[in-house]
């Protein structure tokens, strides 16, 4: 069964930064777009970012852009989420995902909880 597992995750506060990392467990990811979405407490699910199979290509929320960077290893089946100036908007549980197009994966992790304190 493939797996994608999340890590990084925890409290830190405003303006700090952290770095999410995912492993898949299926090497066939490395030819699948990744990428990652959050979802809030009581709030819709909301794409965040991601990254083209090769890597050449980034895409990102508007509300991420210029903070956070998208990025992969294929052959450590990871891809990294650098997350810089954060704000307490960025709470949220971060999962990984894999597949799909636009803001829609195919596969997703069970997540890694990110709080950002004022």
């Amino acid at each position: 069964q493939v797996q994608l597992v999340e890590s990084g995750g925890g409290l830190v506060q405003a303006g700090g930064s952290l770095r999410l990392s995912c492993v898949a467990s299926d090497r066939t990811f490395s030819r699948d777009r990744m990428g990652w979405f959050r979802q809030a407490p009581a709030q819709e699910r909301q794409f965040v970012a991601a990254i083209s199979w090769r890597g050449d290509s980034t895409y990102y929320a508007d509300s991420v852009k210029g903070r956070f960077t998208i990025s992969r290893d294929n052959a450590k089946n990871t891809v990294y989420l650098q997350m810089n100036s954060l704000k307490p908007d960025d709470t949220a549980v971060y999962y990984c995902g894999a597949g799909g197009v636009g803001s829609v994966f195919d596969y997703r992790g069970k997540g890694t909880l990110v709080t950002v304190s004022s």
